[in-house]
């Protein structure tokens, strides 16, 4: 891979997992300390409300993952070196001791494991504190010092060094691309200069669910959208952020934005990848220090837009009773509740709403970057059940998503669990309903 300029910060946070320092992660905290997040740390009324709103509390009543708890080392980082008067209460030995490493080991599993950053403590906050937010600040000091999860740090490097997190390179999509042609007797386009969008792909999509390669170059076919898919820069995944690193964040970001400039794009297509849209679309501009020459755009949002415009064809609807995990970093934090429901109620006679839906939908418990910790599948497994009374609550025969990850997360879940319910991804769903040529 050709290196970026934030390549060699990325792999300094890397090394960081060789010599873990809780000094540095209690300078990430100050450093992290802006005059918004201060503010923010101090306004918490310990109310409890945060907890009632976490899928992981729910299941197991455990105290300890209260989200604003999981905050506890930055904010007595914060209260011992930043907050007002800090001087004096530490001369008085009034302040908090400094954290240790024992203390950042025990506190990984809160900041990593049970957390998906999914926000929706953020939402039922009556004090407006992002603490989702603040836990993403939070794994920037983890991360820098070498309190991230191993595995994290694996997905980071493979990420670095080969573009993808799980390791898949440009021959495996190659042939996965060869394989979607053969099926649909399509083109699909590779490395189209001038083309109006690039399509991106995250790397569970391109080994788990390549179908969707086939569903775009059919539905693009049928609304004559020029698109095409870069041979390097096509990965979406942004380990970065789930590790909380904007050095690895930005250095993987790097990629695509070098892939769309190259090819001369004008708007990049975020795939069904939760974190890769947050990641691509709201914080790569200010990781990368300014603005793109192109748009992001969600796969979903397009979709909706192509329907909309009467592009988007479909002909007949699915009978069974469908309903739709929301994925979090698409509609909660993402600002895309509607796209999705008027692409189901397009395709779907029987398309029924869970309870708490939309911006109040429990996460599938994979998010955040959980799903690759291997320590915190138990956790995450029993997480699910506020997810599994939701669908149930409906009598749902399939359950529909936008988010490959989520889709891998529930169906193991869902096996996990013993229950038969089929999980569809929507770009294929569409597909499926076609008018045909």
């Amino acid at each position: 891979m050709t290196p970026s300029p934030f390549a060699e910060r990325a792999q300094a946070v890397l090394m960081a997992r060789e010599a873990p320092d809780a000094r540095r992660a209690a300078r990430e905290f100050v450093a992290e300390t802006s005059r918004e997040t201060a503010f923010q740390l101090e306004a918490c009324v310990h109310c409890g409300l945060c907890a009632e709103a976490c899928h992981f509390y729910l299941v197991t009543r455990d105290p300890r993952y209260t989200p604003i708890y999981k905050l506890r080392p930055m904010l007595d980082t914060y209260r011992r070196e930043r907050a007002p008067f800090s001087t004096v209460t530490r001369a008085l030995g009034l302040a908090p001791p400094e954290v240790t490493a024992a203390e950042l080991n025990e506190w990984s599993e809160l900041l990593y494991d049970s957390c998906n950053l999914c926000g929706r403590c953020t939402l039922i906050c009556p004090m407006g504190i992002d603490i989702a937010g603040l836990v993403r600040r939070a794994r920037e000091g983890m991360s820098a010092a070498g309190f991230a999860p191993p595995d994290l740090y694996a997905a980071a490097e493979r990420a670095l060094e080969t573009g993808s997190p799980m390791g898949v390179r440009w021959p495996a999509l190659r042939r996965q691309i060869e394989l979607q042609e053969r099926e649909t007797g399509l083109k699909v386009p590779v490395d189209a200069e001038g083309a109006e969008y690039m399509l991106v792909l995250s790397s569970m999509e391109i080994i788990g669910f390549s179908e969707i390669i086939g569903a775009l170059a059919r539905i693009f076919h049928q609304a004559k959208v020029s698109w095409t898919i870069p041979s390097a820069g096509f990965e979406a995944t942004n380990v970065g952020v789930q590790i909380g690193s904007r050095d690895v964040a930005a250095a993987l970001l790097s990629r695509i934005v070098d892939a769309a400039e190259r090819l001369k794009v004008k708007y990049v297509i975020s795939p069904e990848c939760g974190h890769a849209y947050s990641a691509l679309r709201w914080e790569g501009p200010n990781f990368l220090g300014g603005p793109y020459s192109f748009k992001v755009v969600q796969i979903v949002e397009l979709l909706d837009q192509l329907a909309r415009e009467g592009r988007l064809r479909t002909r007949g609807k699915d009978t069974r009773r469908l309903t739709f995990h929301d994925p979090c970093q698409i509609v909660r934090r993402g600002g895309l509740p509607q796209a999705p429901r008027r692409l189901m109620n397009q395709v779907s006679d029987g398309f029924v709403e869970m309870p708490d839906s939309g911006a109040a939908s429990f996460c599938c418990g994979g998010g955040g970057g959980v799903s690759a910790i291997h320590r915190a599948e138990k956790l995450r497994l029993a997480a699910f059940d506020c997810k599994k009374r939701q669908v149930q609550a409906v009598g749902a025969e399939a359950l529909v998503t936008a988010c490959a990850n989520c889709r891998d997360v529930l169906e193991e879940a869902i096996e996990q669990r013993a229950m038969t319910l089929p999980v569809l991804g929507l770009t294929e769903l569409v597909a499926q309903y076609l008018e045909p040529d």
